[in-house]
């Protein structure tokens, strides 16, 4: 798998940074890939990618608004531990692709983003 994210960084200096978070964490390393993976699959003729829709469903778990459950595929996570982890990762491609999806796709995520007051860290 490393070698093969050499080939489409073609060797670029992401690809250092990110084989040393790697063998920091492997496992976080290889479920965040996955889930990139299976978030930008395309979707059935019939049936939208539950992993897309669940992406840009789930809700912060500190919000006060109720929680309708009309998509079966909606979640809560806590915002502030999953922005504290986007700051701390940002060195990785992996993390930057998830942080981009993420604000395109999920309206509660870029709102929460852009109230916060200390943005230059994810900057």
């Amino acid at each position: 798998a490393a070698g093969l994210w050499t080939v489409f960084t073609l060797g670029g200096v992401g690809s250092k940074v990110s084989a040393q978070l790697e063998q920091c964490s492997p496992l976080a390393s290889q479920s965040l890939l996955l889930l990139l993976v299976l978030a930008n699959l395309t979707d059935a003729p019939d049936t939208p990618n539950p992993y897309r829709q669940a992406i840009m469903s789930f809700k912060n778990t500190q919000d006060n608004t109720a929680f309708s459950s009309s998509n079966p595929h909606t979640f809560q996570i806590n915002f502030n531990s999953l922005y504290t982890a986007l700051c701390e990762q940002q060195k990785s491609d992996q993390a930057t692709l998830l942080l981009y999806m993420l604000l395109h796709q999920n309206s509660n995520v870029r709102t929460y983003v852009l109230a916060r007051t200390d943005i230059e860290n994810l900057v």
